[in-house]
């Protein structure tokens, strides 16, 4: 199977950066990287109200994204804590 690729918004790219400990960011990292691999893991969930974006959880931290199919694309869009990520 072909993979995706998955670029970051420069948002969401300050956001991974701003985790507080560098264990987090690293963990939140290696969950979006294989998002290339299977862009709809075990966990994800589709977004209502979107035709394409879905949330995958890494401990209490939430990371918001869009996948097209047909570019074999998976965009990050927003990385945060569980509690304040929203789809925005």
């Amino acid at each position: 199977m072909e993979s995706y690729r998955v670029p970051i918004k420069a948002s969401a790219a300050k956001e991974l950066e701003a985790l507080p400990i560098k264990k987090i960011r690293q963990r939140v990292a290696a969950r979006i990287r294989a998002l290339a691999g299977d862009p709809r893991p075990a966990g994800c969930e589709k977004l209502a109200g979107y035709l394409n974006r879905y949330r995958i959880r890494q401990g209490a931290y939430r990371a918001i994204y869009s996948v097209s199919d047909e570019e074999r694309l998976v965009l990050i869009v927003k990385i945060g804590q569980r509690r304040g990520a929203h789809s925005s």
